[in-house]
């Protein structure tokens, strides 16, 4: 005869349990995975705004690019090779 939903056994029971801590640790290290993501994108997006700013105003100090002098050109000589 086959037992009944209502009777359980001992190691049943302790498999169940196994299986409800294994499944919530689980969760919480998805839950704690996602919080770190979390938090470096916003520590990636604060450090992007102060680059930006620092080479903004590197810029606008440095003011207009000097322009280089045209290169002169050279006369070119050719060598004979014996």
């Amino acid at each position: 005869m086959a037992k009944k939903p209502e009777e359980l056994s001992a190691e049943r029971l302790a498999k169940a349990q196994r299986q409800r801590l294994a499944a919530e640790a689980g969760a919480q290290a998805i839950a704690e995975v996602e919080r770190d993501a979390i938090a470096v994108r916003k520590n990636m997006v604060r450090l992007r705004a102060l680059r930006e700013a620092r080479d903004a105003e590197a810029a606008a100090q440095a003011g207009p690019a000097p322009s280089a002098p045209a290169a002169k050109r050279t006369k070119r000589i050719k060598r004979i090779v014996r």
